[in-house]
């Protein structure tokens, strides 16, 4: 029991360190993205691939878990505030959930298991492989050639992909509140104008935009970066989707308190 307890200070300043190398690292990384932008001709074309990929790849299930979250949100308003404030209440309730919270936070943490996924694995692959040891061999810039075409193209399409789960995710609880509800077409227009504010759609694409920089920088570095073979592109591929799910949470409530409750 002593020894432990004397070796957590050394623990602890193993994490330290270890936590700062990779600060510093992913750092370095994203100054040598910026250092590349100007390699036009080589990023674009393949940042259109990138773009088509996330977008259509992911549409399907971005609509399918943001119809069953405007859903469940509409039936579980139902069971929590009939019968104590007025009907179309609910119809505010239930918009300002999805778009302020349910539509990007799941649609971040859905591509974080999509995107971050794939793109850890497919640059670890190349990593213990040697494919980027021959790109650089060849002075080419690993850089413009593989990481900046999917950052650019997780940016561009991530924000989009929430603006689709925002909408699909409000059609859903209307839906479903006329399922369960005596709620007219006009009621739910009008609880839903009630609480509105145009901020709100601005306020869903920003966390969206940095949900994406979260998961593209995450996951191509931990992919870029990896070592040990097989095991290691693993390794590098469960730490990409479990860093980058911590962190777009960490970034909701930093966002939030910023955003919404300066």
């Amino acid at each position: 029991m002593a020894t432990e307890v004397l070796a957590l200070p050394r623990y602890v300043g193993r994490w330290f360190l270890d936590a700062t190398s990779h600060v510093g690292r992913v750092a370095m990384m994203v100054a040598d993205l910026v250092r590349s932008l100007n390699e036009v001709r080589i990023w674009v074309p393949r940042m259109f691939t990138e773009a088509w990929n996330i977008g259509v790849g992911s549409l399907f299930i971005v609509l399918l878990i943001s119809g069953f979250a405007g859903g469940v949100t509409a039936l579980q308003a139902r069971y929590q505030f009939t019968g104590t404030i007025p009907v179309y209440y609910l119809a505010g309730v239930i918009v300002e959930s999805i778009v302020l919270e349910l539509g990007p936070v799941l649609t971040g943490l859905i591509l974080a298991g999509r995107i971050g996924a794939r793109y850890a694995a497919e640059l670890g692959t190349m990593r213990v492989t040697e494919q980027i040891d021959a790109l650089e061999s060849l002075g080419r810039s690993p850089s413009s050639h593989l990481i900046i075409p999917r950052v650019i193209a997780g940016l561009i399409m991530i924000p989009v992909l929430t603006v689709f789960a925002d909408v699909m995710g409000i059609g859903a609880g209307w839906f479903s509140m006329k399922l369960v509800l005596p709620i007219t077409d006009s009621d739910f227009a009008y609880g839903a104008r009630t609480f509105w504010r145009s901020f709100d759609a601005t306020y869903s694409v920003v966390k969206a935009f940095f949900f994406a920089a979260c998961i593209t920088v995450i996951s191509c570095y931990m992919g870029f970066n990896t070592q040990q073979g097989a095991e290691g592109v693993g390794r590098s591929t469960t730490g990409a989707v479990v860093s980058s799910s911590v962190m777009i949470l960490l970034l909701d409530v930093v966002l939030t308190k910023l955003l919404l409750n300066q």
